[in-house]
């Protein structure tokens, strides 16, 4: 009857695995909504292996069809923990890309030049003193094309009147996200996906969520302006930085443009 207690060593090494894989669930799915959806899978699968180790077979034929059944609705709603995960993972070992092997799918890396962050920071500057909110978006490898297509196409070089004028309250444009690449406006009044974190502090509004969930599932930096304090945030990696200074945002941009975090 006891027989399922039998370990082995094989056993050992698989639990701890499975332990391994579930802290790292945790640790990825910590703030967000989906929290209470694991935990609940989790312990759910718990108490099918002990309904199948006691020869409970009805338990566990339900169980398995539950399993069966919301695999796709499952894969649905971590969705955008699992892209963040991805995306981490490949920042994580990105100095593979000089190898053979990453050669093969290297996607080429843009950088600002020294102008275009100028006029970037002179903006941002401007705008924090009137409290203008704006919504930054500098792209790196990550093309977002889709997040483009959710806005109106620019193609104009960057420029600090440009930018102001775009988010300026009466613009017919001032109402989302303007896309940077290189030292082009890409496109403006774009809408950014929205964190599904629930640790985000009260005092970041909207359009720190949206920087938020966008550098969630890219690799993008998003400058924000506050409308209400004039504060200005970056955003990379699904992590805020307030800002001090403007310098200290160029030094930030800087580090940002060459890949440090």
């Amino acid at each position: 009857m006891l027989d399922f207690l039998a370990i082995s060593w094989v056993d050992i090494l698989d639990i701890v695995l499975v332990t391994l894989l579930i802290f790292l669930a945790f640790k990825w799915m910590r703030g967000s909504s989906a929290m209470n959806i694991f935990i609940t899978v989790v312990s759910l699968y718990v108490f099918r292996v002990v309904a199948s180790s006691l020869g409970m077979k009805m338990i566990t034929t339900l169980i398995d069809m539950v399993f069966n059944l919301g695999l796709l609705a499952l894969i649905v709603i971590f969705q955008p923990e699992v892209r963040r995960f991805l995306i981490n993972f490949g920042k994580r070992y990105d100095h593979l890309r000089n190898g053979a092997f990453a050669r093969l799918f290297q996607s080429s890396e843009r950088r600002m030049n020294t102008m275009a962050l100028t006029e970037i920071c002179e903006a941002c500057r401007d705008m924090s003193a009137e409290k203008v909110g704006a919504l930054i978006v500098i792209t790196r490898k990550n093309q977002l094309e889709d997040i483009v297509e959710t806005g109106d196409v620019i193609d104009a070089k960057i420029n600090r009147r440009l930018i102001r004028n775009l988010f300026f309250k009466n613009s017919p444009l001032h109402d989302g996200a303007i896309i940077l690449t290189d030292d082009r406006v890409v496109a403006a009044r774009c809408t950014l996906p929205i964190t599904q974190r629930e640790d985000i502090p009260p005092e970041l509004g909207m359009r720190h969520k949206a920087a938020i969930g966008l550098t969630e599932q890219s690799d993008a930096s998003v400058i924000v302006v506050s409308e209400e304090t004039g504060g200005i945030t970056l955003v990379s990696l699904g992590q805020w930085t307030r800002v001090g200074s403007i310098s200290e945002l160029r030094v930030m941009l800087d580090k940002t443009d060459n890949g440090q975090n």
